[in-house]
C-alpha cells in the first residue's frame, strides 16, 4: 500500500496552465476525490499520477519513490476510465484477466484472482458474457474487476460512474466505498458530482481553473469553506449569496442585504463587528431558511419578508425558491410548510450558521 504525493506539480499545454502549483499528500489507505467542474484540472492530475501526461513542472511521489519518469505500467496503479475501455472481442474473464497475461503471472494465478475479483462483485454469473451483452453497471464492475485482480498500490477512478442512470449511480457509490474499505488500498477519485465527492471521501480536494481551492473532509468543506467558490459548489442546492454590508453598534450588529437586514447572534456581533461599514458577501446555504413554523428550537433566527416564486415537492423536504425585493434564494423547508407559488410568506434565517466573505477577495472571513 502506498502514500502519494504531489509537489509542486504544474502541467502547462503551450501557454495555457491545466494545473499551477499542486501540493498535495495522500495517505496510504486513503480515500480521496478531487471535485470541480469541467476544465479544473482534476483529471489532468490524475492522469499526471498514472503516467498518461507528462509533467511540466514538480514532482509526483508514490510511496517514497519519485515516478516522473517511471512507465504508466511500472507504476504500481491501477485506473478505472469513465468509458471502461473494456475489449468488446473478449469475454469478461478474458477483459479482467488480460492485464495479468501481459505481465506473464501464472495461469492458476490468474484463475485465482479473477474468480475471487469475481466473487466480491457480484459477477460471477459475467465471466463467459461479451461486454456489449452486459448493463451499463455490469461493464462498470467488470472494469474495477480488472483494476482489482491486479492488487495495486493505489486505485485511480476517472468519473467511473458518470454513464450510469441515477438510481445505478447510488448504488454504484456504495459499492465503491465498501470495496475501499475491503480492500485497505489507497483510492483516488475524479468526479464533477459534488454529492459523489462529499458521500464517498475520507477527504476532498477541491479544484477551480486548475489551482486548488481547499482541501479538507467532506464535513469540514461544508461547515467551514475557504471561500465564496468552495461555499457554492458543496452543497446542493448551493449556498445564497447576498451583496451586503455590515451595520449596527456594539452587541446590535445586522447584515444589510439592501432588501432586508438581519440580526447577527452576540457571538457572531462580537466576530464581525471589525467589519462595520464594510461591503461583504453574505451567505446562508437553503437547509437554513426555514418556515418559521417548523423551525428547530433554540437556534437565532431573523425573519425575512419574501414571496413564494416555485416550489419542488421532494417528499421529505420542499425545495422553495424565493425572492425578497428582487433578491432571489431558496430554502428547504418541512414538508408540512403551507407555503405555495404567489404566497407571501416569512423565512427564519439561521444565523447561527451564517458565513461572511471578503468581497474582493472572496476569502472567508472568520
Amino acid at each position: 500500500m502506498s502514500s502519494v504525493t504531489f509537489e509542486h506539480v504544474a502541467k502547462r499545454y503551450g501557454d495555457v496552465v491545466a494545473v499551477n502549483d499542486l501540493n498535495i499528500s495522500v495517505a496510504d489507505r486513503e480515500f480521496l476525490v478531487f471535485v470541480g467542474p469541467s476544465g479544473c484540472g482534476k483529471t489532468t492530475s490524475l492522469r499526471m499520477l498514472a503516467g498518461l501526461e507528462e509533467i511540466s513542472d514538480g514532482k509526483i511521489y508514490i510511496g517514497d519513490r519519485v515516478v516522473n519518469d517511471v512507465p504508466p505500467k511500472d507504476r504500481d496503479i491501477a485506473m478505472v476510465f469513465q468509458s471502461y475501455a473494456l475489449y468488446p472481442h473478449m469475454s469478461v474473464y478474458d477483459n479482467m484477466a488480460f492485464g495479468l497475461k501481459l505481465r506473464k503471472v501464472a495461469k492458476p494465478e490468474i484463475d485465482k484472482r479473477v474468480k475471487e475479483a469475481a466473487g466480491r462483485l457480484g459477477i460471477v454469473h459475467l465471466l463467459d458474457r461479451k461486454p456489449k451483452q452486459l448493463s451499463g453497471g455490469q461493464r462498470q464492475r467488470v472494469a474495477v474487476g480488472r483494476a482489482i485482480v491486479r492488487n495495486p498500490a493505489v486505485f485511480l477512478m476517472d468519473e467511473p460512474l458518470s454513464n450510469l442512470d441515477a438510481k445505478l449511480r447510488v448504488q454504484a457509490r456504495s459499492e465503491i466505498s465498501k470495496l475501499h474499505q475491503q480492500l485497505g488500498t489507497t483510492f483516488i477519485y475524479v468526479t464533477h458530482d459534488q454529492v459523489e465527492a462529499m458521500t464517498m471521501g475520507t477527504r476532498i480536494a477541491v479544484m477551480k481553473d486548475g489551482v486548488l481551492q481547499q482541501i479538507a473532509s467532506p464535513q469540514e468543506l461544508y461547515d467551514k469553506p475557504d471561500n465564496l467558490f468552495v461555499a457554492g459548489f458543496i452543497g446542493s442546492p448551493s449556498m445564497n449569496f447576498f451583496d451586503s454590508t455590515i451595520v449596527g453598534d456594539g452587541s446590535d450588529m445586522y447584515v444589510d442585504t439592501g432588501a432586508f437586514r438581519l440580526k447577527m447572534p452576540a457571538d457572531k456581533a462580537e466576530k464581525f463587528k471589525a467589519l462595520k461599514g464594510k461591503q461583504v458577501v453574505f451567505g446562508i446555504r437553503p437547509e437554513d431558511v426555514h418556515d418559521p413554523d417548523f423551525a428547530p428550537p433554540g437556534i437565532h433566527t431573523s425573519l425575512v419578508d419574501s414571496k413564494v416564486e416555485v416550489t419542488e415537492l421532494m417528499g421529505n423536504e420542499v425545495i422553495v425558491y424565493l425572492n425578497a425585493k428582487d433578491k432571489p434564494f431558496l430554502a428547504r423547508v418541512d414538508p408540512r410548510t403551507k407555503s405555495r407559488v404567489g404566497n407571501s410568506v416569512q423565512v427564519a434565517m439561521n444565523m447561527d450558521n451564517l458565513h461572511i466573505f471578503d468581497k474582493q477577495t472572496e476569502k472567508a472571513v472568520r
